[in-house]
């Protein structure tokens, strides 16, 4: 009895304590007070806050507390960024307090933080990461020499198109997308199809890609309470460790293959980046290691792939539900191109209502919603509040995206509202950023910018659209799932037919 009543004293002395700290952290007296937020359950704060779309979930709270607020997840505080002004001050007037990443106990998975260009710290390592891919895989120079390269998969993407054309069946709009953009990547990197648009044998990668992208963004308790990492409670490590090491598994196989071959000495180059990149490692400079290389491309197919297909296969499903856009993008790509002639990179800059529509469809769909978390090595001032040591940082783009103080009809998918805007997704205008801004803004934006224009310019060039089955376009489902990237609930499934 008495045991009982102590463990009860206990308990009510550390709720008492919790419950001081927070208002303390939040008191008008306290030099180091924390943004305003939610009040927190005991032990669990407001874990049952972020529901189901975190995204959608944390926009409703901004509405309340305002462009920053903070919660308690766990032993986790986490400061969220909803405005462009807050998200100005932090990914550029604060950008080097703001510019470590949180390392979230998925990313752990076979080290993978230790060698990911998204995850590393930004010192010695990352900066070395960040200038190869400046340098060889994402420099103008690289981009022109591999441009033969997209322009050929588009074109064997089209024939595919055409054959379901003739045979009356129909599309998955997102994997043909994910297909096409796997072996443009590939192609430039490894001089090689990753996948066979015919036999759908890109479908494996597509599910390992996604898999690893819903698991890893799943609100993790191993995140919230630090002590129980030890035995990964939800398996969300163990489960993304599966993914990763399928992937890697590809890669090394890839890079054994290709290290044999330039050991003979009538080896020539590919001239494609995987032989730049070995260059480098065998180059005894440390500039890159070998053990680090199926790290490095891990990130950059996921990324270059998930998350253009992705916005491809948004595009793609608002065009459908507003026919009359869809029309008028076909329209332009007549005018500006004639019937005859299909589009080319060079036409981008002649396309202003396509690249309106790219702009539109980042805006309401960003790729990755609250960008990539951030965390701060120390204690660190913002507006009048302070973000404290460790604390997670979350931009929310979705909530920005659609926020009605900035965009006339927020929640309609309007191209037109960029035709005489100066805004660009390039980093430079903070209403629209969903590759991020600063120093840890997504590298690959320039192949990802030729990629999304391309491969959707092509595909209302050349075909109509509509819907399978009965679907009416007004009724079409438009949920999103989340994930560290958000995807369409619901596969978009299309039938095409010749526009000539």
């Amino acid at each position: 009895m008495e045991f009982s009543i102590s463990i009860i004293c206990l308990l009510i002395a550390w709720i008492s304590v919790h419950y001081l700290r927070f208002f303390l952290k939040r008191s008008p007296l306290n030099p180091k007070m924390l943004p305003p937020g939610p009040f927190p359950f005991p032990i669990i704060g407001n874990i049952s806050k972020l529901g189901s779309k975190p995204h959608e979930s944390l926009a409703d709270l901004a509405k309340a507390y305002g462009p920053v607020f903070a919660l308690e997840l766990g032993c986790l505080t986490t400061v969220v960024i909803s405005s462009v002004a807050m998200a100005k001050e932090v990914l550029q007037k604060h950008d080097v307090s703001f510019s470590n990443r949180m390392v979230i106990d998925a990313t752990t998975a076979l080290d993978h933080h230790q060698s990911s260009l998204v995850f590393l710290p930004p010192a010695t390592k990352w900066r070395n990461m960040r200038r190869v891919c400046n340098s060889y895989v994402f420099s103008n120079n690289r981009l022109e020499a591999s441009r033969k390269h997209r322009k050929r998969k588009v074109h064997q993407l089209l024939s595919h198109v055409k054959h379901c054309c003739k045979a009356g069946t129909t599309l998955n709009i997102g994997q043909v997308a994910f297909d096409t953009t796997l072996n443009i990547l590939s192609n430039s990197f490894f001089s090689i199809d990753l996948a066979d648009l015919r036999t759908n044998s890109g479908r494996g990668f597509k599910e390992t890609m996604l898999g690893m992208m819903v698991v890893s963004g799943t609100p993790n308790i191993a995140d919230f309470f630090p002590v129980l990492k030890v035995i990964d409670p939800q398996r969300i490590r163990h489960r993304t460790g599966i993914f990763f090491q399928k992937m890697i598994t590809t890669f090394d196989a890839i890079i054994d293959e290709r290290l044999q071959l330039r050991k003979h000495n009538n080896f020539v180059e590919n001239k494609d980046v995987l032989d730049d990149l070995l260059c480098i490692v065998q180059g005894n400079n440390n500039e890159l290691e070998l053990s680090d290389l199926p790290h490095l491309l891990l990130d950059l197919f996921v990324a270059g792939t998930d998350t253009t297909s992705s916005t491809i296969e948004w595009a793609m499903t608002e065009l459908l539900r507003n026919p009359k856009k869809l029309k008028k993008s076909q329209a332009e790509l007549e005018e500006m191109l004639g019937r005859h002639n299909l589009m080319e990179e060079e036409d981008i800059s002649r396309l202003p209502y396509l690249r309106a529509i790219i702009k539109e469809t980042l805006r309401l769909h960003p790729p990755v919603p609250f960008l990539v978390p951030r965390r701060v090595d120390k204690d660190v001032e913002l507006c009048g509040y302070i973000v404290p040591k460790d604390a997670q940082v979350l931009v929310n783009v979705w909530a920005m995206g659609r926020d009605p103080s900035i965009w006339e009809n927020a929640n309609l998918f309007e191209p037109e509202r960029f035709l005489e805007s100066h805004i660009d997704f390039k980093g430079n205008y903070f209403e629209l950023i969903p590759f991020g801004a600063g120093r840890r803004m997504c590298p690959g934006l320039p192949l990802a910018s030729r990629i999304l224009h391309l491969i959707l310019g092509s595909l209302i060039q050349s075909f109509n659209w509509k819907l399978d089955g009965e679907i009416a376009p007004n009724n079409m489902d438009m949920n999103d799932k989340f994930g560290f990237t958000m995807h369409k609930a619901q596969s978009l499934i299309a039938i095409p037919s010749h526009i000539f």
